[in-house]
């Protein structure tokens, strides 16, 4: 097929296109109107259906109507592009699911959305699987695919980057290193899990679109405020979620800094430390450290951070286990930094307190083991941190991946004004370690 016949394509889309050697999975994330859909669809995975010596493959969006509607009968869609290609959308006489017939082979239409029909395809391999917009997909259905096929591809949206597929899928991938510099630094960060060699990363905006003019591109960016999470998840492609965020003004351009600039730059008045705990195994919540110190000039960098998950872990972390690492990671910051005598510890947490309380009975230490302060409701800690963050007085060391992941992700209960119990253990740990000091932090107006 010339890929040039249906519609204009970037030397990117070519080169994505043209991408089969040692290359078992693609996927596809950028900013809305990229063109990820229609290329990668439509041409690729279609091409890749071509060469494939296998008879059945799958195409999955939310529900049928959804594929049917943007993947199948769109301009330049499946049927639009490939004119030998027919629909069945109500299956046939040899198979009751909808499916498309495309020189001789089967592609099943499926939606994830329904478990009892997406499970009819099941225990089949099959050639290639197309997953559309796979961060919304039922992460066992993505699973259960994941095994049964020679070649997989997926489009997504930016969004939570704490949804389960990123971490066991999208993160695994890595770009070519011809457009690796088109990833956004934040999301190069993310991909960070185990690579899978035959796993390719893609990351696609308005500039790879070329049916796209300039004035139409325009329009789309004037129609999501800047500042907004619409318009970092639409217009610049980056993480986080959409709606209902706690930290709407974080931005990872103005509020992260590179630990090299920071300690170049900045003098401390005072360093802290903070740490909440939450021992259980059987979720997602974890044992956080965060380091922290003030500037002479009132504002407020968090500088290390240590997390740790019993789920994750082989041998759980214990309360005295606790103790040892929270004291190394003391002791690292200060070597790095400088002493934060005062420490503040989840009061909630009072077993914790007591290790470490006997730890420094037993073998002596420099720090002060403080319960933390939770007077401040949690409300008016948000509303310090959001002012903070718009004066330019909260800044976060780039390798303090979960916090920023955690100012990205924090969000209101649906329907309350208070937030949602998860997604703040790094931010917990943050507070406790500035609300002693919160009246030095900040811009002072006379």
């Amino acid at each position: 097929m010339d890929l040039t016949n249906s519609f204009p394509l970037s030397q990117k889309y070519i080169d994505f296109c043209n991408s089969f050697n040692n290359v078992d999975a693609d996927f596809l994330e950028g900013t809305t109107a990229a063109g990820k859909t229609t290329v990668g669809v439509g041409v690729k995975f279609m091409r890749a259906v071509s060469k494939s010596s296998k008879k059945f493959h799958i195409i999955a969006a939310k529900t049928v109507g959804v594929a049917e509607k943007n993947i199948i009968n769109q301009d330049n869609g499946i049927l639009d592009i490939h004119k030998t290609a027919v629909y069945c959308g109500n299956g046939d006489k040899d198979s009751k699911i909808p499916h498309i017939k495309f020189e001789g082979k089967i592609i099943y239409v499926l939606g994830y959305d329904n478990k009892e029909k997406w499970k009819l395809v099941l225990g089949g391999q099959y050639g290639c699987v197309y997953i559309d917009e796979v961060n919304t997909a039922d992460i066992e259905f993505v699973r259960e695919l994941s095994t049964r096929n020679d070649y997989l591809m997926a489009t997504l949206n930016p969004d939570n980057p704490d949804l389960p597929v990123y971490k066991e899928f999208i993160n695994k991938a890595r770009p070519y290193k011809k457009y690796a510099g088109d990833v956004p630094e934040e999301i190069m960060r993310d991909l960070s899990e185990p690579a899978n060699p035959k796993w390719r990363y893609w990351f696609f905006t308005f500039n790879d679109n070329l049916s796209l003019t300039p004035e139409a591109i325009q329009k789309k960016k004037d129609a999501a405020p800047v500042g907004t999470k619409l318009y970092k998840n639409k217009i610049l492609g980056l993480r986080g979620r959409a709606t209902g965020i706690v930290f709407v003004n974080f931005d990872s351009k103005r509020h992260v800094l590179s630990k090299s600039f920071v300690k170049n730059t900045v003098t401390f008045q005072r360093f802290t430390a903070g740490l909440d705990t939450a021992y259980s195994a059987s979720s997602p919540d974890t044992i956080a450290m965060i380091f922290q110190g003030i500037s002479d000039d009132g504002k407020l960098y968090t500088l290390d951070e240590e997390v740790y998950n019993n789920a994750e872990l082989d041998v759980p972390i214990a309360p005295s286990d606790t103790v040892v690492k929270f004291i190394n990671f003391l002791e690292r910051n200060r070597g790095e930094w400088g002493l934060a005598r005062d420490v503040f510890v989840d009061s909630a947490d009072q077993a914790t307190i007591t290790e470490l309380n006997k730890y420094k009975r037993q073998y002596g230490c420099l720090y002060i083991f403080n319960n933390a302060y939770k007077k401040t409701k949690i409300i008016d800690r948000i509303n310090f941190q959001i002012g903070w963050l718009a004066q330019g007085c909260y800044y976060v060391l780039s390798h303090c991946t979960n916090h920023i992941k955690e100012l990205n992700t924090y969000a209101w209960k649906e329907g309350k004004d208070e937030p949602e119990d998860a997604n703040d253990h790094t931010i917990n740990a943050n507070q406790y370690a500035w609300l002693p000091y919160r009246k030095i932090i900040g811009r002072k107006e006379k």
